[in-house]
């Protein structure tokens, strides 16, 4: 199973440079309309102008701009170095939410908000039992 993460964003070519940075990588997949990162073979980090999804959307749901800045899902990423990826998102504009701890469920996580608001974990899984 592939599984692509898709979030809805207010400008296209800044969240793609954002998560460039922080993600130290770049896209796979960059058209107007979406852009997608590769996070692993069978996972992909994908933006997409929130004016897209309102065409789909049509005028049944909410235009997820009016919700902007109201965290509704979290991207949970783990990673080698949280604390290198949490200090890159910072310095390319995120909003810190809580410093890199150990958490009660035994990662090491920090977290912050993207550009568009959208909460970002980067996490040091804790090591499994042997």
């Amino acid at each position: 199973m592939k599984v692509n993460i898709i979030l809805f964003v207010a400008d296209q070519l800044s969240a793609t440079q954002f998560y460039e940075r922080v993600l130290a990588t770049r896209p796979t997949l960059h058209v107007p309309g979406m852009t997608e990162f590769s996070l692993s073979p069978d996972t992909v980090l994908g933006l997409m102008p929130s004016a897209g999804i309102c065409r789909l959307l049509g005028p049944r749901l909410r235009d997820p701009e009016e919700a902007h800045g109201i965290p509704r899902a979290e991207v949970y990423l783990s990673v080698p170095d949280p604390e290198a990826f949490f200090q890159r998102a910072l310095a390319n504009g995120a909003d810190a939410l809580s410093p890199l701890s150990l958490r009660d469920w035994g990662d090491e996580v920090a977290y912050c908000a993207d550009l568009d608001g959208h909460v970002l974990a980067f996490a040091k899984l804790k090591a499994e039992p042997s």
